[in-house]
């Protein structure tokens, strides 16, 4: 086991940060998709939470390049900071697509997809926790991480499925296909980042 030292405690305060973050981010993209009224207010903020983001990620990978002991593998942190900024990015690029598409209102399925995009970003906040509590048990937390990336794919499958059979518009099959295939890799991003933290939790576990 590794102990906490002044300088470490840093890395896990800024990765609760941007875990926190991510949730957040999460949660506005779920609030969108439920409630399109000021669409263009909510993008926004999912944006400026993606600055904030870059931001967190930025400083966690500075400190790692300037300190000389670090509480994890430099390879752990930098992989665990990237999951974390592609899931926010990914939860960005959803939001912005809505903008750039023109989209009117969001539909069940996309509605469906983020609610379970929140639900993967609250999971790998959970197990972000269980890093700072140094509780390496994190088994059940992956588990339900997978299940849900599991759900988004059949989600999305049967949606775009469905769209290419019901939709008469061309430009909208592609643009709601391409909708839900950036709500799916956002999911994808959440099991890279439980990945990363089942590696850590076998080194330190």
């Amino acid at each position: 086991m590794w102990g906490f030292m002044p300088s470490e405690t840093d890395f896990f305060d800024l990765f609760e940060q941007a875990s926190r973050n991510v949730v957040e981010a999460g949660q506005c993209l779920k609030n969108l998709m439920n409630n399109f009224e000021e669409s263009e207010k909510k993008i926004q903020h999912i944006k400026d939470l993606e600055h904030k983001g870059d931001g967190l990620t930025h400083d966690l990978i500075l400190k790692l390049n300037k300190t000389f002991i670090t509480p994890l593998d430099r390879e752990d942190i930098h992989a665990l900071a990237s999951s974390l900024d592609d899931i926010l990015d990914e939860i960005d690029a959803v939001a912005i697509l809505f903008r750039v598409f023109k989209i009117q209102h969001p539909t069940p399925t996309a509605c469906k997809l983020a609610e379970i995009l929140h639900a993967s970003a609250i999971e790998v906040g959970k197990g972000i926790g269980m890093l700072l509590e140094k509780n390496w048990d994190i088994k059940e937390c992956a588990i339900r991480v997978n299940s849900l990336e599991n759900e988004a794919d059949e989600v999305s499958r049967e949606a775009i499925s469905r769209l290419f059979e019901d939709e008469p518009d061309a430009k909208m099959v592609m643009k709601w296909k391409e909708i839900y295939e950036k709500f799916e890799i956002g999911t994808d991003c959440c099991e890279d980042a439980v990945n990363v933290l089942e590696r850590i939790a076998l080194k330190h576990g």
